[in-house]
């Protein structure tokens, strides 16, 4: 099985805080995510000069993507980015996360995230698009979506309509089944009938949180799942410390969390759809997927960043094992 995914190829810039005092300066809202202009990311890339940082290639799609690719499964990801430093940067490290790059380039800065982690694990972000999000349909290529078998996408890119369906037409004319991650309430909110006809239409897999599910619905978690999952062939509602609910036709299941020593919350969705996903592209049972998913997630939180060390991946495979031999 192949997986591609598309999405924002953005460069996540993780940096400590030691409080909360720096967010008034530089223009952000403790636990929010505001898109900013380059003006003020320069301010805040001056701000934590010093401070202890990493780059990591990230965006909700490739963070699936990568966790996947470290699974064993063979993943490619388009994206765009610029022809600079970042860029770069962002091409190598799907590389070295053995995914195939499918990345087209801008004459714009490459987009970035910065990803400010206090001590109590919350993460607060500064988004600047960048090339990223100037990925338009005209850049996409039938012939590219030929040999995979799904498609995973995130929700963000659905505010482009015309990329958002020459994708997904793409991917059903070449046989691929589609899973979406919603990715956002306020997005679903603005766009909401769209969404609606995509998923109908098109959509094979869900992946909503609390409030993207209620967004989607306006019903709490169990209902909303079941109404998804009467429109698509699975649905999962992930609903933090309590797990997630899952959904396929008549069968619903529930998966509880790893216990972790959470850190930093970045990318643990995009690691559970990882570990669902690997789950149920090789036949497992619903639970299986879930609990895998869960694996992914509960270890994810406890480092900083969406990408882990090799030791933590093989324990990983280890678990994931176990799991499947169960």
């Amino acid at each position: 099985m192949k997986i591609l995914g598309i999405g924002n190829a953005l460069v996540d810039i993780l940096t400590n805080l030691e409080s909360d005092s720096y967010f008034a300066e530089m223009g952000l809202i403790k636990g929010g995510m505001k898109l900013i202009e380059k003006d003020q990311l320069m301010k805040i890339i001056g701000l934590i000069e010093g401070m202890d940082s990493k780059l990591a290639s990230g965006g909700s799609a490739s963070n699936t993507i990568s966790g996947l690719a470290r699974m064993g499964v063979e993943c490619g990801f388009i994206g765009k980015v610029g022809y600079d430093t970042y860029g770069n940067f962002y091409r190598d490290d799907l590389i070295n996360n053995s995914v195939h790059p499918i990345l087209t380039e801008s004459d714009l800065s490459s987009g970035c995230a910065m990803c400010m982690i206090t001590p109590d694990g919350e993460r607060t972000m500064g988004t600047f698009l960048g090339a990223a999000a100037t990925l338009h349909a005209s850049d996409l290529n039938a012939e590219v979506f030929k040999g995979y078998n799904l498609l995973h996408v995130e929700g963000y890119l659905v505010q482009d309509h015309d990329l958002i369906l020459s994708a997904f037409q793409m991917a059903k004319a070449a046989g691929l089944k589609i899973s979406i991650d919603l990715a956002s309430f306020n997005i679903i909110e603005g766009d909401l009938e769209f969404f609606q006809m995509l998923v109908r239409d098109y959509v094979d897999i869900v992946f909503a949180n609390e409030e993207e599910s209620y967004a989607f619905t306006h019903r709490q978690p169990e209902e909303a799942a079941q109404i998804i999952a009467d429109q698509c062939e699975v649905a999962i509602v992930k609903t933090g410390s309590k797990g997630s609910i899952i959904r396929r036709k008549g069968e619903v299941v529930k998966v509880g969390i790893r216990k972790s020593n959470c850190i930093d919350t970045t990318g643990a969705g995009d690691l559970y759809a990882a570990g669902f996903l690997y789950g149920l592209i090789n036949d497992l049972p619903l639970d299986k997927c879930g609990r895998i998913g869960s694996v992914l997630s509960g270890n994810v939180v406890e480092v900083i960043g969406p990408k882990m060390s090799n030791r933590r991946w093989d324990t990983i495979r280890t678990d994931v094992k176990t799991i499947i031999a169960e």
